[in-house]
């Protein structure tokens, strides 16, 4: 056991920090439109400028140079649409420079492992923990040119990140190199243009508690009325006092609409989005706000009824309900999904998925789901696993981040807690322990149900294997029934695994007394004229 790693303990994954509810924009005129549109694009550009100019300043931005910008800004549309400007900019130029940190360490990473793989002989096996050489002499010199490249790149953006430089683009860098693959993605120059300035747009405005109805910008009455204060260059479009447009139609949130309701009648912050699906033609507002963090339910109260341990698949989820006492009972649950298309049927796939598992969970009365904390952020370089595509996608594919941070959001509505466990050897060992004494002629337990219990066992402090091995002197009934499978404090726990008597089935427990009545057996040799008796059995333990 020296070889295994220190497993981290169970903890109890914190809720949701924020709420975020959308619904659709409908019964809008061709005018409301138009405005929107106007008002959008207006705002991006003032968005773009002020980016470029965030860029610019680098690290070396402060407080000051954040006023300034704010002041450029609100002339050309308002104060509070220049502080969401400036704040979404700060926010977005912040994100940019947490991912080039995360770039310049991946690549720092697969240097390291090419190095490691272009020192070794070639052919040489790798362990577990370290791969090994490569096959060919041809792999290895296209190996040691790739080293080449990752340097040099290395070097550029090492560079740039110490210049404070980041690479950003209003509406994304994947739209933005679309544009030059568009029969690939099966668009028109009009429709990647109509989709390019949508995403490029800002319609968004901070909430302010105090104000009426939470946000004086964007504003929605309890009836669902939405108003919008125009910017100072656009203030001719006005349908209402004070420079706001009303639009036509009215709006009502399916999703968490009383909790919304209740914050509007009160006037407290909430938080506003307006944007454009283009594929639909269709307009969303999207509602958010902050909420305060919940106290985290203790670990022993959350697993007192049980747990329902989860193993994550690149398709389905595999679940299975334990009992306090770390035992399987019943039979193994399979929730799948299909990961494959757009964003959107990915999410939904997802949700589907987590919602039956919630009310399977419901319907069982437990109070805890136990998921594996994984993190493949070191497993998926291409330098690690270069020849092993099929398994560098099979990680890639897994919804490890989405899946949880969709999980504690589902399960805090419903009273469930979330317990993250380390990931190490629970496939290996469920499979080993589990896999194969849970298997039926009416049921067939796979590794990964077999998973899902060491998960969940993990989660409740218990051991993996299913039974505690006694030394080799006390492997008897002498010392009693041992196993983890029971609380210390369980009756019985300890008693001899069958009821007293003989301590072999070769002689019934009434041979004394029926002993006299039986019929011997004998045989009697004809021809010598002898009787011959068949020796008794030897009784052995």
């Amino acid at each position: 056991m020296g070889g295994l790693r220190e497993l981290a303990a169970p903890s109890v994954v914190p809720g949701p920090s924020g709420v975020a509810i959308r619904t659709r924009l409908g019964q809008l005129t061709a005018a409301d439109e138009e405005v929107l549109r106007r008002v959008g694009a207006h705002l991006g550009t003032l968005a773009c400028r002020d980016l470029k100019a965030r860029c610019r300043d680098g690290p070396g931005h402060d407080a000051k140079a954040w006023a300034v910008r704010k002041r450029e800004l609100t002339p050309l549309s308002s104060a509070r649409w220049a502080g969401a400007i400036t704040k979404a900019t700060h926010e977005q130029w912040a994100l940019a420079r947490r991912c080039a940190l995360a770039h310049l360490q991946s690549l720092e990473a697969g240097i390291r492992t090419l190095r490691h793989r272009l020192a070794l002989p070639l052919g040489q096996k790798g362990g577990k923990r370290a791969p090994g050489g490569y096959r060919s002499r041809r792999e290895w010199h296209a190996k040691s040119r790739r080293l080449r490249v990752l340097e040099d790149r290395l070097a550029r953006e090492r560079a740039a990140w110490q210049a404070g430089t980041v690479h950003v683009v209003r509406g994304g860098k994947r739209l933005a190199r679309m544009r030059h693959q568009l029969p690939a993605a099966r668009l028109t120059e009009d429709q990647w243009r109509a989709r390019w300035e949508a995403e490029r747009w800002f319609l968004r405005a901070d909430g302010e508690s105090g104000k009426r109805y939470g946000n004086e910008t964007i504003r929605i009455s309890p009836d669902g009325e939405v108003s919008i204060r125009l910017p100072a260059p656009l203030s001719n479009l006005a349908n209402a006092p004070h420079g706001r447009y009303v639009l036509t139609g009215r709006i009502g949130f399916a999703h968490r609409g009383p909790e919304w309701a209740d914050r509007v009648a009160v006037n407290r912050a909430i938080a506003y989005r307006i944007h454009h699906d283009t594929a639909r033609g269709r307009w969303y507002v999207t509602a958010s706000w902050q909420k305060p963090a919940s106290q985290p339910v203790p670990l022993a109260a959350a697993l007192a009824d049980g747990v329902i341990g989860v193993d994550t698949n690149a398709d389905h989820l595999a679940a299975w309900r334990l009992d306090v006492h770390g035992n399987p009972t019943g039979n193994p649950r399979r929730f799948s999904y299909d990961l494959s298309g757009t964003a959107g049927h990915r999410d939904a796939q997802l949700r589907h998925a987590l919602t039956r598992l919630l009310n399977w969970a419901r319907s069982c009365n437990m109070r805890a789901i136990a998921v594996e904390d994984l993190d493949f952020t070191a497993e998926k370089t291409r330098e690690k696993h270069g020849g092993r595509k099929r398994f560098r996608r099979l990680i890639a594919g897994l919804p490890t981040g989405r899946l949880r941070a969709r999980l504690t959001s589902m399960a805090d509505q419903t009273g469930i807690t979330v317990v993250a466990v380390d990931p190490a050897y629970t496939s290996k060992w469920g499979a080993q322990h589990w896999q194969k004494p849970l298997t039926s002629s009416t049921r067939r337990t796979t590794r990964h149900d077999a998973a899902s219990i060491a998960i969940g066992r993990r989660a409740q402090g218990y051991p993996l294997r299913r039974r505690t091995t006694p030394p080799r002197a006390h492997r008897s009934d002498v010392h009693g029934h041992r196993t983890v499978q029971a609380a210390p404090d369980a009756p019985g726990r300890e008693g001899p695994r069958r009821l007293p008597g003989p301590r072999t089935r070769s002689v019934p427990p009434d041979a004394e007394r029926t002993r006299a009545t039986r019929t011997p057996t004998t045989v009697r040799d004809v021809r010598g004229e002898r009787e011959w008796v068949q020796d008794p059995l030897l009784l052995t333990d």
